[in-house]
């Protein structure tokens, strides 16, 4: 099996996997446009904050290409309108303020489209290299733990290339670990209700050869009271001063119980995820998604015709329960305001 690439600009086309259809269809949705672009960041055609970052980069390089006379004031309310797609992930915005700002530089508007597309593939290049680093922090980190010997890891949601277009955060630290003959077994939470842990963890975890097996997210307790677990890696949409972290509905309800039984949990994800002007968790906007997400599966219904649903697609983890929070400038540990802002701000 060979690995998928998530996202393609092609010919001046943005080429996205539409990552509802995995794992049975690998189908590529065609984005023209900065509507396009929205449509496809809402609808979860692509996921994972550092993708739906990138995927803003090129919504805006598509605005200028189909407006290359267009105002400042044209190009900012623009920028508003693709950050709305989706609240929650601090990706999105800071990509999409990195291209204001560039804009507010330029003389003549249209001089800013090629500049766009190189920024893009600059940074996706940057981050390879940026989770590379952290990877390897995460593993120095297990060494001081478990010394040199093969761990059974757990993670939820998706974190891989399938997230970030290129090597993952938490999914890249066990490939990594992986690589250096450092992972005996990968438990993948499914991840209700869009199940990105058994429709995309899974997939990358076979096309890496990676031995694992898809647990419900009931199954935690279970798995940590009977000693199978030794780390658990996550992912973030959002990391506040204080070490709060929004992700993935179900990730606070892991940390709590890794805190229960001892078991070392950690957060992985690049500076651009992290919000430093919240002061808490309490602060972050959390997205309430339509309820047919969990009432139905595609077009099947899997509750009563009169059933309501709720339906937060993210929870914020304490920091508390954070052993450390990774990022390619180091590990923060313990997490508090002093220690996340002296290492994010590490020049």
């Amino acid at each position: 099996m060979t690995a998928v690439l998530p996202l393609k600009y092609e010919n001046d086309i943005l080429k996205l996997i539409d990552q509802r259809l995995l794992p049975t269809e690998e189908v590529y949705m065609t984005a023209r446009t900065i509507e396009d672009c929205f449509i496809a960041i809402k609808d979860m055609v692509v996921r994972g904050a550092p993708l739906i970052g990138f995927t803003g980069i090129w919504g805006m390089a598509l605005f200028l290409k189909h407006n290359p006379k267009c105002t400042y004031e044209q190009f900012e309310r623009a920028a508003d309108y693709l950050k709305s797609a989706r609240p929650t992930a601090v990706n999105l915005a800071y990509e999409i303020d990195r291209c204001v700002e560039m804009a507010k530089k330029e003389t003549h508007m249209n001089a800013l489209y090629p500049k766009l597309v190189e920024h893009a593939k600059s940074e996706m290049n940057k981050l390879y290299e940026k989770n590379l680093s952290m990877a390897k922090f995460a593993e120095k980190e297990l060494e001081k733990i478990y010394g040199n010997r093969p761990l059974n890891i757990m993670t939820i949601c998706n974190t891989g290339v399938l997230a970030c277009g290129v090597l993952g955060t938490a999914l890249g630290v066990i490939v990594h670990m992986n690589n250096q003959k450092k992972v005996s077994k990968v438990y993948a939470s499914e991840t209700r209700p869009y199940l990105q842990g058994s429709r995309l963890t899974s997939f990358e975890l076979l096309k890496e050869g990676i031995d694992h097996q898809i647990v419900v997210e009931g199954a935690a307790s279970y798995l940590m009271k009977n000693k199978l677990v030794d780390a658990i890696f996550a992912g973030a949409d959002r990391i506040v001063e204080n070490g709060d972290t929004a992700n993935k509905i179900g990730t606070s309800s892991l940390s709590i119980i890794a805190k229960h039984y001892g078991i070392p949990f950690y957060i992985v994800a690049p500076i651009s995820s992290f919000d430093l002007n919240l002061k808490t968790g309490d602060q972050i906007e959390i997205e309430l998604r339509d309820e047919n997400e969990i009432l139905k599966y595609k077009d099947y219904s899997i509750a009563h015709p009169e059933a309501k649903a709720l339906n937060p697609s993210f929870d914020v983890t304490d920091h508390s329960c954070i052993k450390g929070i990774i990022c390619e400038n180091g590990v923060i540990v313990p997490t508090s305001p002093e220690n996340v802002r002296a290492v994010v701000e590490k020049k």
